[in-house]
C-alpha cells in the first residue's frame, strides 16, 4: 500500500511528469495536494494501470484533492532548453496553478530545480511510492494521452491515437515515410543515421 505522505505535520503536493520518452508532443506534469487521510486501494503509478482505471481515478482525485494542477512544456522549448529541464519545468508550472501553497515537494526521480524557495524531496520510483505522487502521475498521463489523441486527428499517419507519441515501431515507420510533423522533437533521435525534414 502507498505511503500517505513523508511528513505528517507539513502541506505536500506530490510531482510527476509524462511524456519524457516520447519522439513527439509536449511534456506534460502535475502537482497534487491530498488529504493527509486520504485512501484509496487501486492508486497506483500510472503505467501499473489500464486506460480506463486512470481515467476513473482521475475523477476522484481532482473531485478529493486539496488542490491540483498541471503544466505543460511545449516542444520547441523541450528542444531549447533539453528534454531534462523541460520535464522540471512543467512540474514548475503544475505547482504554479495551486491554489494550495504547499510547504514540501515529493518529486518523482532522483533530481529536480528547486522551486521558489520550497523544499523538496527526490524519491527513485516515487509514483509506486506515495499515493500523492502516484495521483500527479495519473493526472499528467491523462491529461497528455488527451492531447495526443486529439493531435492524432491532424496527423493520423503516426498512430498516436495508440502509440501517444511514444517511439513504437509503428511510428517510427511512419516518420520514415511521411516525415516529421512540427510536434516532432528535433533533438530526439527520430530514425538512425537520416536527416528529416519538416512535414
Amino acid at each position: 500500500m502507498l505511503k500517505q505522505y513523508l511528513l505528517k505535520e507539513r502541506i505536500e503536493a506530490g510531482c510527476d511528469e509524462a511524456g519524457r520518452g516520447c519522439l513527439a508532443g509536449p511534456v506534460f506534469a502535475a502537482a497534487v495536494i491530498l488529504p493527509s487521510d486520504f485512501e484509496n486501494n487501486l492508486l497506483n503509478d500510472s503505467k501499473q494501470l489500464s486506460e480506463k482505471k486512470r481515467y476513473e481515478l482521475r475523477v476522484i482525485i481532482e473531485n478529493e484533492a486539496l488542490a491540483c494542477g498541471v503544466g505543460v512544456v511545449s516542444v520547441e522549448e523541450i528542444d531549447k532548453i533539453n528534454i531534462l529541464n523541460a520535464s522540471f519545468l512543467a512540474m514548475h508550472r503544475a505547482i504554479d496553478c495551486l491554489k494550495v501553497r504547499p510547504e514540501h515537494l515529493l518529486i518523482d526521480g532522483n533530481c529536480f530545480n528547486p522551486y521558489d524557495g520550497i523544499k523538496h524531496t527526490t524519491i527513485v520510483k516515487g509514483d509506486a511510492t506515495f499515493l500523492s505522487i502516484a495521483a500527479a502521475s495519473i493526472l499528467a498521463k491523462t491529461y497528455r494521452d488527451d492531447y495526443m489523441l486529439a493531435q492524432h486527428n491532424k496527423y493520423p499517419n503516426y498512430d498516436w491515437n495508440h502509440n501517444k507519441g511514444y517511439p513504437t515501431k509503428k511510428h517510427r515507420e511512419a516518420i520514415e515515410k511521411y516525415g516529421i510533423t512540427p510536434l516532432h522533437r528535433h533533438t530526439f533521435r527520430l530514425l538512425k543515421d537520416k536527416q528529416l525534414s519538416i512535414f
